[in-house]
């Protein structure tokens, strides 16, 4: 396939994203397959995807390409290619297809198996980063005059440079003092990420459980589990006396075994199966629940989860990771 892909197109529509139907169709040849890639962007033209294809022929082989059931219906273009992964273990693969994705600005994923949106799921997301676009310990941080303190030690924690445990208790130390208004302030003007409400919408109609494991502060959290609509939130309490934060974090700290933890609970809790399970982050907190999952998907995460998760959201918005399922 991917010798012919351009055969039948002048050299002049290779470049033509509407000339991608040419190549592409709307639905599989029978045949034996081990992998699905799934190629995402903006106006995907059939030199791009040819390009996707050459760049990767040494380890896969295609047999037949398609369109993913909700192309352009999220205003993305999305092909799966199902193929062969040729004598290659799909770990080493990753960095290539970071390349190949940074190349093309392409979101790209091969994946041995996907979970289903015929069946019930369960959704675990990382809320910092992830959820919202903040790490809100760094803006409480910076009304408390001491952001650039806390944001380096926030930086080194998600890279994984730090034990989570040690960082968190670190940075909070460092609110002591701080105004409860100061969190209303920011709770109020807290910035969502894009393509959330469509992936959780969705996700919902194909009676998906939502949930947020977060290493973070449950008056956010829990702002958005109401506000979002979603089935549970977990995450760290901020000990509180007189109205200001006392430096100090109540209970059990919500790290990365406890979210792991997390995802394997609420899946017996509402009876899903394993292979119907995702997590989805952006820092080294996320990895465990991510491995515990059926599906690990990083979301604009940092390289060392980037190369580890199933799959990676390096472009695009939060719903592109419903492209990474199966009808």
């Amino acid at each position: 396939m991917k010798d012919t892909l351009l055969n039948n197109i002048n050299s002049d529509d290779i470049h033509v994203a509407s000339f991608l139907s040419h190549v592409v169709s709307n639905s599989h040849i029978n045949s034996t397959y081990s992998h699905t890639l799934t190629v995402i962007g903006q106006a995907v033209t059939p030199y791009l995807l040819h390009s996707v294809l050459k760049k990767l022929h040494n380890v896969f082989t295609p047999l037949s390409a398609a369109f993913h059931h909700l192309h352009k219906q999220m205003g993305d273009d999305v092909i799966e290619i199902r193929g062969v992964l040729n004598n290659a273990e799909l770990e080493h693969v990753k960095p290539l297809l970071s390349d190949v994705s940074q190349a093309y600005n392409l979101d790209i994923g091969l994946q041995a198996y996907r979970p289903s949106l015929s069946e019930p799921g369960l959704l675990v997301m990382d809320m910092d980063s992830t959820v919202i676009a903040i790490e809100c310990v760094d803006e409480i941080a910076k009304l408390a005059g001491v952001g650039e303190q806390v944001a380096e030690v926030t930086a080194k924690a998600m890279r994984g440079e730090i034990a989570f445990n040690d960082s968190l208790t670190h940075r909070v130390a460092c609110l002591e003092g701080v105004s409860i208004s100061h969190l209303n302030q920011i709770r109020d003007s807290i910035p969502i990420m894009p393509g959330i409400q469509s992936l959780l919408t969705y996700l919902k109609q194909h009676n998906w459980k939502l949930a947020i494991a977060s290493g973070g502060f449950t008056f956010f959290a829990d702002h958005l589990k109401a506000r979002l609509g979603l089935d549970f939130a977990i995450s760290n309490t901020l000990a509180v006396e007189k109205g200001r934060l006392t430096g100090k974090v109540e209970g059990e700290i919500v790290n990365a075994d406890v979210k792991a933890r997390t995802v394997k609970a609420l899946a017996e809790k509402w009876e899903v199966p394993a292979k119907q399970t995702v997590a989805m982050g952006d820092g080294a907190n996320d990895l465990v629940m991510m491995a515990q999952s059926a599906l690990g998907v990083a979301c604009h995460g940092k390289p060392l989860v980037n190369e580890k998760a199933d799959v990676a959201i390096r472009v695009g918005s939060l719903h592109s990771l419903l492209y990474f399922l199966d009808k």
